[in-house]
């Protein structure tokens, strides 16, 4: 039954243009502090819940904007993903696989945009703002399907501000770099410049065909295309009102939500934006073995912000019913509060959360127990959940893509099925 309601939901969404926008909490954020609160048990901690928009469903005191947001929001409380290492968890929930053998699984940018794209942009596919990739490098790469499905990447997963105690300026941390034509350079010689890098690269790749050969010349194409559209402005974030900016937060992932809200009206079909940390500590900022209470604090202020003003924002656009939002880290936080004040790994009953085009909001799909240390209803593993991914993209979660061991390798898990009720 579960294969034919997959089916069923991308023959309905197929004919619907789609875009996402994955929000990537490096470190793996605490559901119980978060979306899945235990208030009525010692391992909810300080943190109360509050009501939201939709009877029943509560959020972390500290997430009051995203509250207000409910209605478009589907909370999967009952994650069950087995691997509470960062650098496994972060590959198989990035990929749909673990990191064994020889295959070279992309990431699932690559995999999406390829599926999303219709070829017309004069933008990147997809767009990764400050991605943290040091513990898992190849969880964020395109894998198998080549470099030129590979990310632009904007922005620092380690911003520094430019003066000692001042602001970072992040409306040009953001920017694409190197898109300007050089001083003294007119048109008509950069064109003849382009046209003889291209007749070079076409006889030594008419003698080497390979990949990179091939992709370095699509990326140098793309690149051009690029830097002659009237799209990357994009990526000038000082078009926005200050309003508008302050809305999403002046921080890093603020500003990225902002970007990404952008890229999508201009037709990108896959923005990713990491929350590393709060702006004082960044990196793995969710993984709060020590302190969790106060740093999840100041993270839900950032992830409030932005979230909820994306949503709103695609909302007021009319872009909210096409764009699949996914929220989302490696693994959830232990239950039981450790002695330091700090929560561990712990993957066996946490939360995502989908949101926007092809999700039925207002709702929370599975049940943890009272204590939150298992599955207590509807157990959602990762193949589960990005069938539900695509099943809302309209994307075929069957289809395969040739591996770079000649192998042929399915979208998504076969063993997964698609979490019913969740797919509008």
């Amino acid at each position: 039954a579960s294969g034919w309601f997959g089916r069923v939901a991308h023959a309905v969404a197929a004919s619907r243009r789609r875009r996402c926008i994955l929000l990537w909490m490096s470190g793996g954020p605490s559901q119980i502090d978060t979306f899945d609160m235990k208030p009525d048990h010692a391992n909810g901690g300080p943190f109360r819940p509050i009501s939201t928009t939709v009877p029943g469903l509560q959020f972390s005191q500290h997430l009051p904007k995203l509250a207000r947001q409910a209605r478009h929001l589907a909370v999967l409380r009952s994650m069950a993903t087995k691997e509470g290492d960062h650098q496994r968890a972060t590959f198989k929930m990035r990929t749909g696989y673990l990191p064994q053998g020889p295959i070279h699984y992309p990431t699932l940018g690559s995999l999406l945009s390829k599926e999303l794209s219709d070829g017309t942009s004069p933008l990147p596919d997809f767009v990764s703002v400050a991605p943290y990739r040091f513990l898992s490098p190849a969880a964020f790469g395109p894998g198998f399907l080549g470099p030129e499905f590979a990310p632009l990447i904007v922005g620092d997963a380690n911003p520094v501000p430019t003066v000692p105690d001042a602001p970072t300026d992040y409306s040009q941390s953001l920017r694409v770099r190197n898109l300007r034509q050089p001083a003294g350079i007119d048109a008509v010689r950069v064109d003849a410049r382009l046209k003889l890098l291209d007749r070079l690269e076409a006889d030594f790749g008419a003698e080497r065909p390979d990949v990179p050969v091939r992709s370095h010349r699509t990326a140098y194409r793309q690149a051009v295309r690029m830097m002659r559209s009237e799209s990357v402005a994009a990526f000038d974030l000082d078009d926005e009102p200050a309003v508008v900016r302050d809305a999403y937060g002046r921080n890093q992932f603020g500003q990225g939500c902002l970007l990404a809200r952008r890229l999508i009206e201009r037709g990108v079909p896959f923005v990713e934006v990491s929350l590393n940390g709060a702006d004082a500590q960044m990196q793995l900022g969710w993984d709060t073995h020590q302190n969790n209470f106060d740093t999840v604090k100041r993270l839900s202020s950032t992830l409030d912000s932005g979230w909820a003003t994306l949503l709103a924002d695609l909302g007021r656009l009319g872009l909210l019913e096409s764009t699949l939002v996914i929220w989302m880290g490696e693994f959830g936080r232990t239950p039981k509060i450790n002695p330091n004040q700090g929560r561990d790994h712990f993957p066996n009953a946490w939360s995502t959360v989908l949101a926007g085009g092809g999700v039925k909001g207002g709702q929370a799909a599975g049940r943890t127990t009272a204590d939150g240390t298992g599955v207590a209803d509807r157990p959602i593993t990762t193949g589960d959940l990005l069938a539900t991914v695509c099943g809302a993209l309209g994307i075929d979660a069957e289809k395969q893509n040739v591996s770079n061991v000649g192998r042929p390798i399915r979208l998504v898990d076969p063993r997964a099925t698609v979490v019913e009720g969740v797919l509008g």
